[in-house]
């Protein structure tokens, strides 16, 4: 008799949880159960032992685009990283974790939307696809953790070597590049700037408790103890060191030149307004404010506050993106911590060209880039800007009608943008380079979960592989070597 019923086997009948007839397995209807006897119910039986298959490939459908992320990390250059590994045969040692599984977790954890490395952790035992990549081999978070930030040089090869072998392919052409701008809100709260003297009293807390727990921890002999005095050593350690970094970015903003003071505006007041002096009521409003005392974070020293999309102003850092106009396909990426995007258009311009061997036709941006000194720089280089000039406070004005003080290459400049071709050829700014902005944040980068910038560049690096492997998978191109 099987653990759900009670009664004669016989009768092959049934009786509902709440007493009501329920078909027999041939179809006449049951006999109402007799008062005062036991309902016929299949209770749960947790203690029985189950065979299911163990065969993990078996897991994944033959399309799963966690296939395709294995067959891509196959292709990349793994070898500085197999060169990091202190493990080697012949010794003693527990083995290394393949880098090409940590490689495979963190993109399909970036195109997934997961950038917690404790939850990577736990995917990786409850979930069909961590578990396939993974294989049986257990990855625990901190070694998560420190790979996804200590590799940023080889990430950003890794995104040069691909996009050079779709060049060689002919698959891109890099003709026509797109750039913006993508605030990203920084590992760090409002809450957390400091001016100069607080983090000049906090670095010092901070060494006397480092040099303090030092000498608790030579003192202290007991073994469980020493390990958890180190834990809260190290913590204070890091402290320090991020105090330290708060310091020198201070010194590093006191070393910049004041900026000019900016022209104060005519009196309103009426009649002539050379006659406005310093008894004008209104004369006060218009004199140049002094410049706020600078601060810094102490949790990330780079961060800096931003004016986000939503209008309100938190810690962010500034991601550029330089994407191909035709498969929206990521070139390169930058980090920053301007908020203004008006100096990031040569630089990107000038890595493009360095990184590839190749210089594109045209340029497109928005109008936060344009910079006339900017323009003569793209143009000397052989590529025609196509962004759109300032706006003037005079709307009669007419930006692009050219002005005495325009180089040959803004007046060529103004005179391009009035093309039909030059404004179908903007539009396609919008459908590529912001498509691709929207895919990062689908993905998650709203926030930095890392401090500084160099940490930050190698998390976007990972979305921007993330990006253009399901990019490269949307346009049918094959993933090659």
């Amino acid at each position: 008799m099987s653990a759900g019923t009670v009664g004669d086997e016989s009768e092959q009948t049934q009786v509902g949880l709440f007493g009501d007839e329920q078909m027999a397995a041939g179809g006449a209807t049951t006999r109402t159960a007799e008062a005062g006897a036991a309902p016929r119910v299949m209770t749960p039986q947790r203690n029985q032992v189950e065979l299911r298959p163990v065969d993990l490939d078996a897991l994944l459908a033959p399309d799963h685009a966690a296939r395709t992320v294995w067959a891509f990390v196959l292709t990349m250059d793994l070898a500085p990283l197999y060169a990091r590994i202190k493990s080697v045969a012949g010794r003693g040692g527990a083995p290394a974790i393949d880098p090409a599984i940590l490689v495979a977790l963190w993109l399909w954890a970036t195109i997934d939307g997961v950038g917690s490395a404790r939850e990577v952790d736990r995917l990786c035992e409850r979930d069909d696809a961590y578990r396939w990549i993974c294989g049986g081999v257990g990855v625990n978070y901190h070694s998560l953790a420190d790979f996804r930030t200590m590799h940023e040089a080889w990430l950003d090869a890794q995104l040069t070597r691909s996009i050079a072998a779709l060049l060689d392919r002919r698959l891109i052409t890099l003709n026509a590049v797109a750039q913006d701008g993508l605030r990203v809100r920084a590992h760090a709260k409002a809450s957390s700037f400091r001016r100069r003297e607080k983090l000049a009293e906090l670095l010092a807390q901070a060494q006397a408790q480092v040099q303090a727990l030092k000498r608790e921890l030579t003192e202290d002999a007991g073994a469980s103890a020493r390990r958890k005095q180190a834990a809260v050593e190290r913590a204070a350690r890091e402290r320090e060191q991020r105090l330290a970094a708060a310091v020198a970015a201070m010194d590093k903003l006191q070393r910049k030149p004041p900026p000019e003071p900016k022209k104060p505006k005519p009196s309103k007041r009426r009649g002539n307004p050379a006659k406005s002096g310093p008894d004008d009521p209104g004369a006060g409003s218009n004199a140049s404010k002094p410049e706020p005392e600078p601060r810094v974070s102490t949790t990330d020293a780079d961060a800096r506050v931003m004016k986000m999309a939503d209008g309100g102003f938190r810690p962010a850092l500034n991601a550029q993106l330089a994407v191909d106009a035709t498969t929206q396909l990521i070139a390169a990426v930058a980090i920053t911590n301007s908020g203004s995007d008006m100096g990031q258009m040569s630089p990107m311009h000038l890595d493009i060209q360095q990184r590839y061997a190749t210089t594109p036709d045209h340029w497109l941006a928005d109008g936060g880039f344009t910079k006339l000194q900017a323009i003569d720089e793209l143009t000397a280089r052989g590529t025609q800007p196509v962004l759109p000039p300032p706006r003037s406070r005079n709307p009669n004005t007419d930006c692009l009608a050219p002005k005495d003080t325009d180089s040959p290459a803004q007046a060529q400049w103004r005179a391009f943008m009035r093309s039909d071709f030059a404004k179908a050829l903007y539009i396609q700014r919008g459908a590529t380079v912001e498509c691709a902005n929207a895919q990062l944040r689908r993905r998650g980068l709203h926030r930095f979960n890392v401090c500084g910038m160099a940490k930050a560049r190698a998390v976007l690096l990972w979305h921007a592989l993330a990006h253009n492997l399901m990019r490269m998978r949307s346009l049918g191109i094959a993933v090659v070597a």
